[in-house]
């Protein structure tokens, strides 16, 4: 078949015609208000092909590499299909990504062009330049870089376009060659592995990978339509944000681009998405922040909100979910809470006109997931890799398992290996590690199927149970095996829990460094009148200890005896990527949080 990206763009042309909207730029800081800004997909094809023939002109040629080091913008997208179209592959680079990270992939892959998107990753760029004997040209994207004196290899994205735009007849009819010459077997994209616990390492996903996922994701997910609108939030560095917003423009969806996480809430409530991609942490947000409107509701309003919740929990998980008609009187009740609770708190969220909102890249809580499903809040459970073009598994429409993350699409197959680790073979899993020999063969079986590295059962029902991350997996020196990501998982239900890293490998016992929610954590003190001058005299404080300590009892309610945290430390600040305690994902770099915090942790041990 052909490759669905590299002729996306024009197929979407012909088919909505040039005045149709492809995607929106969110301009929250838009001196008249918050705005988007469309693009038709007349502009989006015409960018395109400018950018297309400028990469040729660059003297970029086929297999070649262009490395993108820029938050989410619609200049990733240009680039992206620029190269599709010169059988070219773009290599995402995480914005928040050090100087020696982005040399790392530059020369990993031997891009011979680098976009950078501010100002700092412009200064990243001139930084490791000399660093990068494949790269030639930087590309800026915000209009405010200026070139240092002397630099001769930039130029603006603008500029790159208006190089395109002035192509030659030879150029052009180049370009057309190379797109009409374009295989499946061609390299789609680098994705590179977080590496939480060594370098990171290019999965080579091929067209094929990318045609067989959106595909497959066609089929699962056909309750989306054209009509639906998504907000492109994580980065479109990460796989989930990638394979999904090819997704959405292959049906035609408008994709509204945010380009900064941290201000997710009011991009939602400006752009109403029908739906969107998220990490658990997203939701754990919003859940404890409806759970804290909640705890302060009063007489008939919490009445209200109380029962509620359990009409939306009984018709929905135990009839809906299950493709079963509620009966007429709870059906009457739904309709009545749904309008006068469900429905407002969907429009405070800016999601009432919510579709469905795929989540994955680490656990949600059950206890989270049935909440919103009880509120009409159509979260699908999801889990998938890099490696294997995003998504293995996720909910269905009808029958969905909550506690699990789904069941695995179509074309694609699962089986259980040795310590229970989840096996996946099929169209949509990467050629290998680019560059990787060794690695690549021990990623898969003898027989080719890929080792995900995470242990699972699967239920009666097909649907997948995550067990653990078996690299994450740790005993204790009693001898008993204890999974992390459960434990901290649901500490994150918390309100005043913002991250936590369990500790406990080879000890006696188990404990974790946890960040509290500051700002929450700040008015729990100001209502107790706890004096504090400091986050650190906040952490400190005997009662903040004994109250943080409670919650976290109460929350591991149902755990092992020997799984429970005995003790713990409050930190008073975040892990950040920046410190290299956080991966480009989110995840937590265990080696590094043991080594950073060794003092603390031996504390508890003492």
């Amino acid at each position: 078949m052909p490759n669905i990206l590299t002729n996306l763009v024009r197929t979407q042309l012909q088919r909505y015609g040039a005045g149709g909207v492809a995607y929106t730029r969110i301009d929250l800081d838009h001196p008249d208000g918050a705005r988007t800004v469309p693009t038709t997909w007349g502009e989006f094809a015409s960018q395109v092909d400018s950018a297309a023939c400028a990469l040729e002109i660059l003297g970029i040629a086929p297999a070649d590499m262009v490395a993108v080091f820029a938050p989410n913008c619609p200049e990733i997208l240009i680039t992206d299909f620029a190269c599709f179209a010169n059988r070219v592959v773009p290599v995402a680079i995480y914005s928040t990504s050090s100087p020696d990270q982005v040399a790392y992939i530059i020369n990993d892959s031997k891009a011979r062009i680098l976009v950078a998107g501010t100002a700092a990753q412009y200064r990243t760029a001139r930084e490791i330049f000399d660093r990068c004997p494949t790269l030639k040209h930087i590309v800026t994207v915000d209009s405010d870089i200026v070139p240092d004196a002397g630099d001769t290899v930039t130029m603006s994205f603008e500029s790159l376009l208006e190089l395109g735009r002035l192509a030659s007849a030879k150029t052009r009819a180049e370009v057309a060659l190379r797109t009409a010459a374009a295989s499946p077997d061609d390299i789609a994209t680098l994705i590179y592995t977080s590496g939480t616990t060594g370098e990171p390492k290019g999965a080579i996903l091929s067209h094929s990978c990318f045609n067989a996922a959106i595909d497959a994701h066609i089929v699962r997910l056909d309750m989306l339509s054209d009509i639906d609108t998504s907000v492109c939030f994580l980065p479109l560095s990460h796989i989930f944000e990638k394979a999904w917003t090819y997704f959405c423009l292959t049906l035609g969806m408008r994709v509204d681009i945010n380009r900064d996480p941290k201000r997710i809430q009011e991009a939602v409530a400006l752009t109403h998405p029908t739906c969107m991609c998220s990490v658990p942490r997203f939701w754990e947000k919003v859940y404890t922040a409806v759970q804290e409107k909640m705890s302060r509701a009063t007489g008939i309003k919490a009445f209200m909100m109380k029962r509620a919740l359990k009409i939306g929990a009984r018709r929905n998980l135990e009839f809906a979910r299950l493709g079963l008609e509620a009966p007429w009187w709870l059906e009457k009740q739904y309709r009545f809470y749904d309008r006068m609770v469900f429905s407002r708190l969907r429009e405070a969220i800016g999601i009432e006109r919510g579709n469905i909102f795929p989540t994955a890249g680490a656990p949600l809580s059950a206890r989270i997931v049935e909440f919103f499903h009880a509120c009409g809040i159509n979260i699908v459970i999801g889990y998938g890799l890099s490696e294997t073009t995003a998504t293995v598994s996720c909910y269905p429409a009808v029958g969905y398992q909550i506690g699990t993350v789904g069941t695995v699409i179509p074309d694609v197959n699962v089986r259980l290996g040795e310590n229970n680790e989840i096996l996946v073979k099929g169209p949509t899993v990467m050629r290998g590690y680019y560059g990787r020999p060794e690695d690549t063969a021990k990623a898969f079986t003898a027989d080719g199927w890929f080792r995900t590295g995470d242990a699972g059962i699967l239920d009666a029902s097909g649907s997948i149970v995550l067990t653990e991350r078996l690299k994450d997996l740790f005993k204790t020196s009693n001898g008993k095996y204890i999974a992390p990501q459960a434990i901290e998982s649901r500490l994150g239900e918390d309100r005043y829990i913002e991250q936590v890293a369990v500790i406990g490998d080879s000890r006696k016992y188990v404990t974790a460094i946890i960040i509290p929610a500051f700002e929450a954590l700040k008015e729990y003190a100001e209502r107790r009148k706890i004096q504090f001058s400091s986050m650190e005299d906040l952490v400190e404080n005997s009662e903040i200890k004994r109250f943080i300590a409670e919650r976290i009892e109460r929350l591991q309610k149902g755990f092992a005896g020997f799984e429970k945290i005995k003790r713990f430390t409050l930190l008073p600040k975040e892990f950040t990527i920046e410190n290299g305690e956080l991966t480009n994902t989110l995840k937590i770099r265990r080696p590094v949080i043991n080594s950073v915090y060794a003092d603390q942790i031996e504390a508890m041990y003492a």
